[in-house]
């Protein structure tokens, strides 16, 4: 089973996509999410998937953005497989740089939690120091029936309480798991069945131990396994067959490896 990194951002302008993609591929990671925050970078992502056979990419608004709508997403999600999208996201709330007002990232969240519930698509969700309301908003909208929490960054406590919602619920760990300060999350690594866990890059962000301090890129994310199976205290080669079959599950994709092409 190759890799899988469930959270990037290739088509990010500090992205050399190709090279990424190919430097990837040599690293054993076989499958990239690649992860839209607005319009601008939803349509960029799409235009990756379609260019690379192992690249999917989702549609959505990040509580950032929240300020500027959700017009333009119906007409992207009409034909999810044509468009290679695979889930709705990523969103949610922000409330430690709250660059939107929080009434604003409330009803672009709740919004988007109903359009995965109709398309009938996985959410994906980033949630920064606003874990009550985020669990308040999923208990009146309905947690969709496949949902992942994005660079999870919360404690045991977190991570048992957002694999209580359902069995669809899944968590994807980041770089930060790597970093000596984690203590806090790698407990929570211990407490998440690797069939609910997912790894990620978020790159170009969060690059993992050893290369803090430089842009992340997806061929980084054994490293963030890696770490994973030694706060499990299991196989490196356990904790990449399992993400790969849950990454699979969560964003109903095929189980078996898309063959490497790039199209023009």
């Amino acid at each position: 089973m190759p890799w899988a990194d469930s959270h990037c951002h290739l088509h990010d302008e500090r992205v050399d996509a190709e090279a990424a993609v190919a430097a990837a591929r040599a690293a054993g990671v076989g499958r990239m999410i690649t992860v839209g925050c607005d319009e601008a970078t939803t349509t960029a992502a799409m235009a990756h998937a379609a260019r690379f056979a192992d690249v999917w990419a989702t549609a959505g608004l990040h509580p950032h953005e929240a300020t500027h709508g959700l017009d333009w997403i119906t007409e992207v999600l009409e034909n999810p497989a044509g468009r290679r999208i695979v889930g709705v996201g990523e969103c949610g709330l922000d409330y430690f740089y709250e660059h939107s007002p929080r009434e604003a990232q409330r009803a672009m969240f709740a919004a988007q939690i109903q359009l995965a519930h109709q398309h009938a698509l996985p959410l994906v969700i980033h949630t920064r120091d606003a874990w009550a309301e985020t669990f308040a908003i999923l208990e009146a909208e309905g947690t969709p029936a496949s949902t992942v929490f994005h660079c999870f960054t919360g404690g045991p406590a977190e991570a048992e309480r957002c694999l209580g919602l359902h069995d669809g619920v899944y968590l994807s760990y980041s770089g930060i798991v790597t970093f000596k300060t984690a203590a806090d999350l790698r407990d929570a690594a211990r407490v998440t069945p690797l069939d609910r866990l997912l790894v990620e890059t978020d790159s170009p962000y969060l690059a993992p131990v050893p290369h803090r301090g430089r842009a992340n890129e997806p061929a980084f994310v054994p490293l963030v396994g890696a770490a994973i199976a030694a706060a499990k205290d299991v196989l490196v080669a356990d904790v990449e067959m399992a993400t790969w079959s849950a990454t699979a599950r969560a964003f109903r994709l095929p189980e078996v490896a898309a063959k490497p092409e790039v199209h023009p």
